[in-house]
C-alpha cells in the first residue's frame, strides 16, 4: 500500500462532493435487508468519514479504520464540528482506529465489514489482498457480511485512455494523469493539486501546490472470488456498478458480498 492521504485529505471531501456516497449506502442497505441486518459494523478505509458518520447516525455502532492520520483528524474533526457528531462520539456511537487493513484486528466481532470506495485496490500485491481477506473474515461473527467494492480490470484501461482529467473550482484545482502498467494490470496515478490557503486575504488568489501518486491495482474477479471463499466465506456474490445485476461487458465497479 502506497498513498499516505497527507495534504490530500484536507481537501478531499471537496474533490469527492461528487462521489456517490447515497448509492452505496443504499447499496449495503439493501444488502443487509437480504443477507441480515448488522448491530456492529466496520467502515475498513472509512476516510474522512462520509459513509461511517451517516451510518452511526442510522443508529448503528460503527467503527472507521484508516491507515492515514490526516484523514481520520480529518473525520474527528468532522465529528466534533456537528450536534450530531459530538453526540456520536458521546454515546459511543463511532470511534476512530489507524490500522492498516493488512493488520485489522478489532476486540471483539462485528457483524459486518464495508469497504468501498476501491480501497482494496490500493493493496498492491497479492499476499495483501489475501491477508485482508483473511483478517476481515476473521473480525465478523459467523453469519456476518463483507461487502467491498473495487475496479473492474478494464476500468483502468478507460482511465488511460481518457487522461488527463482536469478539476477547476474556486477553492480547489488538480491536473490528473494516468499510467497503466497493462500486465500486472496496475495503474498510477499523478495529480498535482492547487488548494486555496487558509487565512489568505480574501483579494489575494494564494494557492499552495502539492503532488500525489496513487497506485492501485485491479484483480481478476474469478480468482478474488477464489480468495475470498479460500479464507473461509461460505457465499460469495458479485454485481456491477451498484445494480444487483450479474457484471457485464461494460462493468466498472465490481461489488462483493461474502458471507461468513
Amino acid at each position: 500500500m502506497t498513498t499516505s492521504y497527507a495534504q490530500f485529505a484536507y481537501v478531499y471531501d471537496e474533490l469527492m462532493a461528487d462521489m456517490p456516497y447515497p448509492e452505496w449506502l443504499a447499496f449495503a442497505h439493501e444488502a443487509w435487508a437480504r443477507f441480515g441486518k448488522p448491530k456492529t459494523i466496520v467502515d475498513l478505509g472509512c476516510g474522512t468519514g462520509s459513509l461511517m458518520i451517516p451510518l452511526a447516525s442510522e443508529g448503528y455502532h460503527v467503527t472507521g479504520i484508516d491507515l492515514s492520520s490526516d484523514m481520520l483528524a480529518v473525520a474527528q474533526q468532522k465529528l466534533e464540528s456537528s450536534t450530531v457528531g459530538s453526540r456520536l462520539l458521546r454515546e459511543g456511537k463511532v470511534r476512530l482506529i489507524e490500522q492498516d487493513m493488512r493488520d485489522l484486528e478489532l476486540p471483539a466481532p462485528v457483524d459486518s465489514v464495508i469497504s468501498f470506495c476501491d480501497c482494496l485496490n490500493y493493496l498492491l500485491e497479492e499476499e495483501d489482498i489475501v491477508e485482508t481477506l483473511r483478517r476481515a473474515y476473521n473480525a465478523i461473527k459467523p453469519g456476518g457480511t463483507f461487502l467491498f467494492d473495487v475496479h473492474h480490470p478494464r476500468q483502468f484501461e478507460q482511465y488511460e485512455a481518457e487522461q488527463p482529467f482536469i478539476y477547476n473550482e474556486d477553492n480547489v484545482a488538480y491536473l490528473w494523469t494516468c499510467d497503466l502498467d497493462a500486465e500486472r494490470c496496475e495503474i498510477e496515478h499523478h495529480l498535482t493539486i492547487f488548494a486555496r490557503q487558509a487565512g489568505a486575504p480574501a483579494t489575494q488568489d494564494l494557492f499552495q501546490r502539492f503532488e500525489e501518486v496513487h497506485i492501485e491495482r485491479a484483480y481478476d474477479p474469478t480468482w478474488m472470488t477464489e480468495q475470498l471463499k479460500a479464507v473461509g466465506f461460505t457465499e460469495v456474490h458479485i454485481f456491477g456498478d451498484f445494480t444487483w445485476e450479474a457484471p457485464t461487458n461494460e462493468t466498472g465497479r465490481l461489488f462483493y458480498i461474502a458471507v461468513k
